[in-house]
């Protein structure tokens, strides 16, 4: 009797992708962003927080919190202020957009700079046109 080995799939997660402004750079696997929280990723030497909200769209922005110093922002909490998504700090509570990094709260972190918090494109590479989020 001979037994016949049938082929076996490979499965291949979709991945979450952030644009470093020359290329899409594979950060993690999409299953890795659950919806509603955060994860801090590394590009480059930067860090990057990365959400995904219960609707499925993928949001990518600075994790340092420009208020404490503190790289704590992938620990905020994802929900909106009308019809604006927002990341609330886990440290003193600010809001920013999460489309553009805009402090809805502050213009200035304490020291003087802009509270506005750098993002990037991302998107997932099950549907890459789809999902992509710009700044």
């Amino acid at each position: 009797m001979t037994t016949t080995e049938r082929p076996t799939r490979q499965h291949t997660a979709a991945r979450i992708e952030i644009h470093d402004g020359e290329h899409w750079v594979p950060v993690c696997d999409l299953d890795r962003l659950q919806p509603g929280r955060g994860v801090a990723l590394l590009l480059g030497g930067e860090q990057v927080a990365a959400f995904r909200d219960r609707a499925g769209t993928l949001y990518a922005l600075d994790n340092r919190d420009p208020f404490s110093g503190a790289y704590v922002l992938s620990r905020g909490l994802i929900g909106s202020r009308g019809p604006v998504p927002v990341l609330i700090s886990p440290m003193y509570k600010q809001a920013f957009d999460l489309r553009n990094g805009v402090c809805l709260d502050e213009d200035f972190a304490p020291d003087g700079s802009s509270s506005t918090l750098r993002t990037w494109p991302i998107r997932s590479s099950h549907d890459p046109a789809a999902d992509v989020r710009k700044p």
